[in-house]
């Protein structure tokens, strides 16, 4: 999780704007006020962060349960944040958001799972939360977690908070099928580079959310050639990543499936070049720590 603002002038990762800016920038942008932001979390199942506050303006990621974020601004129902996790700056639904605390004590493991008003299965669902999102649960009622918010969601569907996943491209291959969507990074909807970020965060590793950014601040570079790969190398395109899981295969979700899908890395290479990013611009290798 990120908890200072990186030196760049990435406007997806950069929050000021002509009017306003985050404090830790002053000197180093130009606005006509600064200031700290409140901190606050994601409240709801998943929410939209879009670069513009308009219902209608492209999704350029999301944020789900459990997130922390930095507040700068709320307006006409929007509220213009930075994401923790990743540093993206952009505009979710103030009503997504719920205070800071308490702080989240698990993570959802299960690739989805409902919330009840009750430890009881046969109780209408609340709502749905997806890998990865963040609770707070304050005690066991049978095979249920009770959460802070008074719902329960089913125990075993979560771990706390430390627990990883190491095989991240294990969690991967579970998420195979899962519809393609442009800014998704839930299980119900994921892009290229999502499900990439999506797979290394259940292993405990932070990752950019964009495929560029990824491409220069994950692991180290593999000489060229497709020869010599291993399960969790990452392959990147100008726009695109995929992960291997193992010398030959690539899982990617991408456009042309539509989906999360797998296929040789040769005829993904191939198709990728004749139509749409073309050649592979680097393969980068995960330390064992994920570190760089």
């Amino acid at each position: 999780m990120l908890d200072d603002l990186p030196h760049t002038t990435d406007s997806r990762l950069t929050p000021a704007r002509a009017d306003l800016a985050d404090i830790r920038l002053r000197g180093r942008v130009t606005a006509d006020r600064y200031v700290a932001g409140e901190a606050r979390r994601v409240a709801v199942p998943s929410a939209p962060l879009r670069r513009s506050p308009r219902f209608d303006a492209g999704l350029d990621t999301e944020a789900v349960m459990g997130d922390a974020v930095t507040v700068y601004d709320v307006d006409e129902g929007f509220a213009w944040v930075r994401l923790a996790e990743d540093g993206y700056v952009g505009y979710l639904p103030e009503a997504a958001l719920g205070p800071s605390d308490p702080a989240p004590t698990h993570r959802v493991t299960a690739l989805r799972t409902f919330l009840y008003p009750g430890p009881d299965l046969k109780l209408p669902a609340a709502g749905y939360l997806t890998l990865g999102a963040r609770l707070t649960g304050v005690a066991q009622a049978g095979q249920y977690l009770r959460l802070a918010t008074g719902e329960h969601v089913f125990a075993t569907h979560c771990a706390a908070l430390a627990t990883t996943e190491p095989d991240f491209a294990g969690t991967a291959e579970r998420l195979v099928g899962t519809p393609y969507l442009w800014g998704g990074r839930t299980s119900l909807g994921l892009d290229c580079s999502g499900l990439v970020q999506l797979c290394l965060a259940a292993a405990g590793i932070a990752a950019p959310r964009d495929a560029d950014q990824q491409e220069r601040g994950l692991g180290d570079p593999l000489p060229p050639g497709l020869d010599g790969l291993r399960r969790g190398d990452l392959v990147f395109w100008r726009g695109h990543v995929g992960l291997m899981l193992d010398a030959t295969r690539l899982i990617h979700a991408n456009g042309f499936h539509m989906a999360v899908a797998v296929e040789p890395l040769t005829v993904a290479v191939a198709r990728i070049l004749e139509n749409s990013y073309g050649p592979v611009t680097s393969i980068r290798r995960l330390s064992p720590s994920g570190a760089t």
